[in-house]
């Protein structure tokens, strides 16, 4: 009765602790479903992936071009001819002078001669000067030209390089700008996904480890059953594993027989009547597999039948 009473309260424990595992798994599979629902939330609401490169605004045409605002300053040069006009005229009034002085006179007509040709040649001098300036003047002209072109040309291409790099500084700008945004969120919500993740593993460790409590009490409940059905079948033919199967117990040992497994089987009196009268058959404790050997708290083994090839019965 005391080993029914012990498998049975085992029975009632293991049914206790599996409700309990099983409640556990449950609350711990809601709330992995809850956290895998909140997961696909967050994967659902992620930012799109963008194209940094795309509406990159160009500033370029901020940039003046002031070529132009130059000019050729020998462009317009003039001649300066108010000398040669005066000197000229000078030349034509001192003739008239000569002139009128020699008839006054009554000089010859070959000293008028020679005063008209000194007059028309100060007048050949001061036609060369007015072409030595005007060719003094082209050669400026031509000088004021090309360094003109040359500045033109150092003005655009100043403004060229100035336009492309204004433009790739504003693209780089841009695209490092949403760059950073994006990575910064990304990063935000990869944190974020990698949390639930972690709180949803642990959630189904918990429901895996509340399953495995809940099937080990299953179990130990199952081999309390067997317990007492073991206890009710050794009562029933003559005590079984509740019986002493200790050589110390027993006299008029007799061997009958050996078991498939090579376990000898012997018959048997109990020396003491309180474990039951009459001859049985069975084995000696101290001869079978450690396994099926039960140590019993009076001192004396008992054998767990179950786990040997060899029945208690009752001759």
């Amino acid at each position: 009765m005391a080993v029914l009473a012990a498998a049975a309260a085992a029975g009632i424990g293991s049914a206790i602790g599996a409700i309990g595992a099983n409640k556990k798994a449950k609350r711990a599979a809601r709330k992995a479903a809850s956290l895998t629902d909140k997961l696909d939330n967050l994967e659902k609401s992620r930012q799109a992936i963008i194209n940094p490169f795309e509406n990159v605004t160009n500033l370029s045409g901020m940039i003046l071009d002031t070529s132009g605002a130059l000019s050729n300053p020998y462009n317009n040069l003039a001649v300066s001819t108010q000398a040669a006009e005066f000197q000229a005229e000078e030349a034509d009034i001192a003739l008239a002078n000569t002139l009128d002085a020699l008839r006054a006179s009554g000089a010859s007509a070959g000293g008028a001669t020679a005063l008209a040709q000194a007059a028309l040649q100060s007048k050949r001098g001061i036609s060369a000067s007015i072409e030595k300036q005007e060719a003094v003047n082209q050669k400026f002209r031509a000088d004021g030209e090309a360094s003109l072109q040359l500045s033109k040309q150092s003005e655009a291409i100043r403004v060229q390089s100035a336009q492309l790099g204004e433009a790739k500084r504003l693209q780089q700008a841009d695209v490092a700008g949403r760059e950073f945004v994006y990575g910064e969120k990304e990063r935000r919500e990869g944190e974020q996904l990698n949390r639930i993740q972690a709180q949803i593993t642990g959630a189904q460790q918990q429901e895996v480890a509340a399953r495995a409590n809940q099937a080990s009490s299953i179990s130990s409940g199952i081999s309390a059953v067997g317990n007492i059905g073991a206890a009710a079948a050794g009562a029933e033919n003559g005590g079984g594993n509740n019986n002493p199967s200790d050589r110390r117990l027993k006299k008029n040992i007799k061997l009958i027989g050996l078991s498939p497994s090579g376990i000898n089987i012997y018959s048997f009196k109990y020396k003491n009547n309180k474990f039951g009268k009459g001859v049985f058959q069975g084995v000696m404790s101290d001869e079978i597999p450690e396994n099926a050997v039960i140590k019993h708290l009076d001192g004396y083994d008992r054998v767990d039948y179950s786990k040997i090839d060899v029945n208690f019965n009752k001759v």
